[in-house]
């Protein structure tokens, strides 16, 4: 099975330079962690053209030895990002991906990343989509990852989604976002400081 990408996450200024950071806190108590695994083991179910090969078992498996990834996927459900596995490595790893039709609804209004936040002098947005991304405990898309996304089902028809921008392209204060229209995806760019009702993020970890 062919992963989609891994869950480190980058720096402000590009993907290349990933760092690992930890997932978020683990608050949930057992009656909650027990209806989002059963959330999450309904979707994989219903959607195995997004994860062949793979049981539901092996993916139990690495909940169960990592309860912090549990509160990253918690968070990333409640933000309206339907969070379902769209691959493994060869270390086992699983990985999760939002697969919400459209970019995740409790995740727009963002600008890209907080260095465009602090420069934005008005109307400023209520957060960054790089920040926002730390503080769950994923990762944004590259641009590879979110066309890899898209093999798998169609997203963004009516929305956009901002992703990991190159250093080069960020230094002179642009950033990308993609969506798909006419049946094919696009990647476009844009101010980083600007932040619109329909552009969020999409997210990903690896578990």
């Amino acid at each position: 099975m062919k992963v989609i990408g891994t869950a480190a996450v980058r720096t402000p200024h590009g993907p290349n330079e990933a760092t690992t950071h930890d997932h978020a806190q683990n608050t949930m108590k057992s009656p909650e962690r027990d209806d989002l695994i059963e959330k999450l083991k309904t979707r994989f179910e219903k959607n195995m053209h997004r994860h062949k090969g793979i049981a539901w078992a092996t993916v139990e498996a690495r909940l169960e030895r990592n309860r912090s990834a549990l509160e990253s996927l918690r968070v990333m459900e409640a933000s309206g990002g339907e969070p379902d596995v769209t691959g493994t490595d060869k270390s086992g790893h699983v990985t999760f991906c939002d697969c919400s039709a459209e970019s995740p609804s409790g995740r727009r209004s963002l600008c890209y990343d907080e260095e465009a936040l602090d420069a934005r002098k008005e109307n400023k947005p209520k957060g960054s989509a790089v920040a926002t991304a730390a503080e769950m405990g994923i990762d944004l898309l590259t641009e590879q990852q979110y066309r890899e996304l898209q093999q798998l089902g169609e997203f963004d028809t009516k929305t956009s989604s901002w992703i990991q921008t190159p250093p080069d392209i960020r230094s002179l204060g642009g950033a990308l976002f993609c969506d798909r229209r006419y049946d094919h995806v696009f990647v476009y760019h844009n101010g980083a400081q600007s932040y619109y009702a329909a552009r969020g993020f999409r997210g990903m970890l690896r578990v």
